[in-house]
């Protein structure tokens, strides 16, 4: 990023002038900051989990029933958790062939339509997961391992996240537009 440039000519949100739209941007930066630290954290700590398994497991030949599921889910937690960080840095996969042919002004139309369909989708699974975690609460889901932990919680790992994501979709379409305003 140069001077509050992203490379694909997008301009940084949290570079703007420091009104409303600036002030959410800037909360949520500390919220994905916080939260990309947290799912560093899980990933370690889930690495542990299962080298503490396979040694166990190897050397000790005890049963480690609840290590797999531990581990999956603190896996899960960070990869859904952290998912609308990496996407505020425009860190998700992308096809790079396609932003090299456009013009930086198409480029910046492409991006707003991927953002809008990604903002639907990305609401559409956040209210789907809220609904399954609802579900899993009501009815006291577990999971069928011998440890059987509650689902509950990988759900309502994945409904923040998604809520998140959507959050900061919503964010960059909405920053798009408040441009587009002010350049009108």
């Amino acid at each position: 990023m140069v001077h509050g440039i992203h490379e694909a000519g997008i301009e940084d949100p949290a570079a703007s002038s420091p009104d409303a739209a600036g002030l959410h941007n800037r909360i949520f930066e500390g919220v994905n900051r916080l939260i990309v630290v947290l799912s560093s954290v899980a990933l370690v700590v889930a690495a542990v989990v299962l080298t503490y398994g396979v040694v166990t497991r190897y050397f000790l030949r005890w049963s480690t029933d609840w290590q797999d599921e531990m581990s999956v889910f603190l896996i899960v937690g960070a990869v859904f958790m952290s998912s609308a960080a990496v996407q505020a840095r425009r860190g998700h996969v992308a096809i790079e062939a396609i932003s090299a042919m456009l013009s930086a002004r198409t480029n910046r139309w492409r991006l707003f339509f991927v953002d809008v369909a990604t903002f639907v989708f990305c609401a559409f699974f956040a209210w789907k997961s809220a609904l399954l975690l609802q579900e899993a609460i009501v009815e006291g889901y577990r999971s069928s391992s011998t440890w059987q932990p509650p689902l509950w919680i990988p759900y309502s790992l994945m409904t923040a996240g998604m809520t998140l994501l959507s959050i900061q979709v919503l964010l960059q379409v909405i920053g798009f537009i408040v441009r587009r305003g002010r350049a009108a």
